[in-house]
C-alpha cells in the first residue's frame, strides 16, 4: 500500500523538500540562468541547448515579440523596434545618456521635456521602458528554469554591477517583480564571480575581480577566508563596457573609409549594421592579427582592413579608464598590486588581448581565466540562491558585500554629514543624532544625499521628507536620531525619531532615476582632487553657522534682558553684533569668522553673568530660608 505524506493544518511543508532557486545574470549583452543540481552549479540551456540568451527584445505589430537569438537575427531589418543593451538605460533619464544620436532608437521623455523620470523608447507597441524590456528577458529565463525542473520557481538571486546606484538596483528589482520572480537577493556581479571561483578552487587570500561586460566595468577587491567572502573595496565605471569598444572601433573604421562626416546622417539600419560589423571585427581580433571590416551604406559596400594594433590604439583611452579604476580600488582597499594573489577575469569583454595585457602588466602576473567569463557570474549567483532557499543548510558561505558610494544628510549651511561611508559592509544600519537650529522649532526637513563631497551642491539628491510634531524647545535641546538602513540588496531606507517625544518619520528611498553615466566616477575623482578645497569650504560654512547661532542667542538675550545693560555697554554689544554679521556675510576665511564670533562671546561674558544673577534674584524674591 502506498504511503501518503500528510501535514497537519497550518504546519509547514516538508523541510527536506528542495526549493527551486536560481541565479540570474541579467547582462547588457547577454543573460544566463543557473542553478545547483546534484551539488554542482550549472547554467541551464534552452530547448536548443543554448545557455546564453542575448539581451535583445524585438517588438512586433500587435502583441507579438521576439526575444534572444531570433531578435538578434532581425535587428538590422527592424532596428527601431529591436531593443538591445537596455541595461545601460536602467534608472536613467534621457539627459544621462551619452551620445544618444549614435543609437537607432526613438527616445521618449516622460511627462514632457522637463521631466527627470526614467526614459522610454518608442516602439511599434508604444512606449517601452528599460524595466519592461528587462522584465521580458527575466521572464524568458524564469520559464526556462521552470521548464527544466517542471516546477514553480521559489526565487532568484539576481546580479547587478557593483557600481549600480539606488535607482538602478530598484529598477532591476521592479523588472523582476514584473516578470513574476521573487528576488531572494541582489548581489554585485564581481562578488558572485568570486563565490563561483573561490568555492570551485578552494582559494584563500586577497583577490581582485576584474569584470568588464558589455555595458559596465567593475573592479572589486575581496578577501577569501574559509568560506567568508569579504569585499574590501569596489570601484568601476557604470558607463564603460564592450559596447564602447564597438563604438570606438566603428568610429575608427568610418575614419579609415573617409566617412567620418556622415555619422549624423546615418539611418537606424546603417547604425545597427555598423555596430554589428564592428562587434564581429572586435571578436575576430581576439585571435587574429588583422581582419576586414565590411559595411554597406547607400547601396555601396565599403571594406577596410583593421589590425589589432589599430584596434588597441583606437580603444587605448577606454583600457586606461579601466586601469585607473583598478588603481583607485586598490587604494581604497589599502593594498598594493603585489598583495593580490590572483585576478579573476569576468565578462566576455575581458577576452580582448589589450585588456588581458594591461591587467597582466599592472599586477605582474597572468590573470586567471580558468572559468568561463560569460558564465561565472550566473554560477556564483546560483550558489548563493541555493543557500538562501535553504537547500544547503550545512553550507558555511558568508557573504559580506559593500555599498559603492557614501550616504548622508544635509545639515545647516548646505553641508553633507556622512552617515554611511562608501565601502561599508552591508547589510548595515548606522545612526547619528542631530538637533534643532531655532527656538520653538517643531519640524525638521531631511534631505538624503549620495556622494563623496562635503557640500550638498556637489552630491546627488536621493530623497526629501519631513519630521513634524517636535515639541517646542530651545534651540539645541531636541535630540533627533537619524538612522540609515541599507539592506542586503543595497537599497536604502531612512528614519528620523525625536528621542524625548517619540515622534518619528521614515522613508524608503526609491528615486525615479539614478546618477548620470559619468557622475559616480566623477564623485570619487572629485573627492580625491578637491579634498583641500572641500576642507576649507566646510570649515567656512561651519564657522558661519556658529556665528549665526551666536547672533541669534545674543539677540534673544537682548530682547529678554537688555534693560540690565547700560546704554554704553548695549551700544558696544550691538557694534560687536554688526561686525560679526558683516564678517559672516562677506568673509572667505573661516578664521576671520571664528575670531569675530569669539570677540562677541567675550564681549558678552559680563552680560551673561548679570543675566544669571538677575534670574537667581528673581527666583528668590519673596522667599525665606524655611520655605526653601
Amino acid at each position: 500500500m502506498a504511503l501518503l505524506q500528510i501535514s497537519e493544518p497550518g504546519q509547514a511543508p516538508d523541510p527536506h523538500q528542495r526549493r527551486i532557486a536560481v541565479g540570474i545574470d541579467l547582462g547588457t549583452t547577454h543573460s544566463l540562468v543557473a542553478s545547483v543540481r546534484n551539488g554542482v552549479a550549472e547554467c541551464l540551456p534552452d530547448d536548443k541547448g543554448q545557455v546564453i540568451l542575448p539581451s535583445v527584445v524585438r517588438y512586433l505589430p500587435g502583441q507579438g515579440r521576439q526575444i534572444g537569438q531570433e531578435a538578434v537575427a532581425n535587428a538590422a531589418q527592424d532596428p527601431e523596434n529591436t531593443l538591445a543593451s537596455v541595461k545601460r538605460f536602467m534608472g536613467r533619464s534621457l539627459s544621462d545618456i551619452a551620445h544618444p544620436e549614435k543609437l537607432p532608437y526613438k527616445f521618449v521623455k516622460p511627462d514632457g521635456a522637463s521631466a527627470k523620470g526614467m526614459l522610454s523608447i518608442q516602439t511599434v507597441q508604444g512606449e517601452k521602458s528599460p524595466v519592461e524590456v528587462s522584465a521580458e528577458i527575466l521572464a524568458t529565463l524564469r520559464y526556462r528554469a521552470e521548464d527544466t525542473f517542471n516546477d514553480d520557481l521559489h526565487g532568484a538571486v539576481i546580479t547587478v554591477p557593483a557600481y549600480f546606484d539606488d535607482a538602478q538596483r530598484q529598477a532591476t528589482k521592479d523588472a523582476a517583480q514584473m516578470a513574476g520572480i521573487n528576488v531572494l537577493r541582489l548581489i554585485n556581479e564581481p562578488t558572485a564571480a568570486a563565490i563561483a571561483y573561490g568555492l570551485d578552487n578552494a582559494s584563500e587570500g586577497i583577490y581582485a575581480v576584474f569584470d568588464l561586460g558589455g555595458g559596465t566595468f567593475d573592479i572589486s577587491v575581496l578577501r577569501l577566508t574559509r568560506g567568508v567572502f569579504e569585499v574590501m573595496a569596489t570601484g568601476g565605471d557604470s558607463a564603460l563596457g564592450g559596447d564602447d569598444y564597438d563604438h570606438a572601433l566603428a568610429d575608427a573604421a568610418l575614419a579609415s573609409m573617409g566617412l567620418q562626416d556622415v555619422q549624423a546622417d546615418l539611418s537606424a539600419e546603417d547604425k545597427t549594421r555598423m555596430k554589428a560589423a564592428a562587434r564581429a571585427a572586435k571578436e575576430a581580433l581576439t585571435s587574429a592579427s588583422e581582419v576586414t571590416l565590411t559595411w554597406t551604406h547607400a547601396d555601396q559596400t565599403h571594406a577596410v582592413n583593421i589590425t589589432r594594433a589599430q584596434f588597441e590604439e583606437a580603444t587605448a583611452a577606454l583600457t586606461a579608464r579601466c586601469m585607473s579604476a583598478v588603481k583607485k580600488a586598490l587604494r581604497d582597499a589599502k593594498v598594493k598590486a603585489e598583495d593580490i594573489q590572483g585576478v579573476v577575469m569576468v565578462g566576455g569583454s575581458t577576452r580582448m588581448p589589450q585588456v588581458q595585457a594591461a591587467v597582466a602588466a599592472f599586477f605582474g602576473k597572468a590573470p586567471l581565466n580558468n572559468l568561463n567569463p560569460d558564465e561565472v557570474v550566473a554560477l556564483g549567483a546560483a550558489i548563493q540562491a541555493n543557500q538562501l532557499a535553504g537547500n544547503d543548510a550545512a553550507g558555511d558561505l558568508l557573504l559580506l558585500d559593500v555599498i559603492p558610494l557614501s550616504l548622508g544628510i544635509e545639515t545647516m549651511g548646505g553641508l553633507v554629514e556622512r552617515i554611511i561611508p562608501r565601502n561599508q559592509t552591508i547589510p548595515t544600519a548606522m545612526a547619528q543624532d542631530f538637533t534643532t537650529y531655532q527656538d520653538g522649532q517643531t519640524a525638521l526637513a531631511l534631505h538624503v544625499l549620495q556622494g563623496e563631497r562635503d557640500l550638498v551642491v556637489d552630491c546627488r539628491s536621493l530623497a526629501r521628507f519631513e519630521l513634524r510634531g517636535i515639541p517646542p524647545m530651545a534651540a539645541g535641546a531636541a535630540r533627533i536620531r537619524v538612522t540609515f538602513t541599507v539592506d542586503a540588496d543595497g537599497l536604502l531606507s531612512v528614519a528620523a525619531k525625536e528621542q524625548m517625544s517619540g515622534v518619528e518619520a521614515k522613508i524608503d528611498v526609491k528615486p525615479s532615476y539614478g546618477l548620470s553615466d559619468d557622475q559616480i566616477a566623477k564623485m570619487l575623482q572629485d573627492s580625491f582632487t578637491t579634498a583641500e578645497v572641500d576642507m576649507k569650504a566646510r570649515a567656512l560654512v561651519e564657522a558661519r553657522v556658529d556665528g549665526d547661532r551666536m547672533l541669534l542667542a545674543t539677540q534673544s538675550a537682548l530682547n529678554a534682558d537688555g534693560h540690565l545693560l547700560s546704554a554704553e555697554d548695549r551700544a558696544r554689544t550691538e557694534q560687536l553684533m554688526v561686525t560679526l554679521r558683516h564678517v559672516v556675510d562677506t568673509a572667505t576665511d573661516a578664521q576671520a569668522v571664528e575670531d569675530a564670533t569669539e570677540a562677541l562671546a567675550k564681549g558678552t561674558e559680563a552680560f551673561a553673568a548679570e543675566r544669571m544673577n538677575h534670574s537667581i534674584q528673581k527666583a528668590l524674591s519673596g522667599q525665606n530660608i524655611q520655605s526653601l
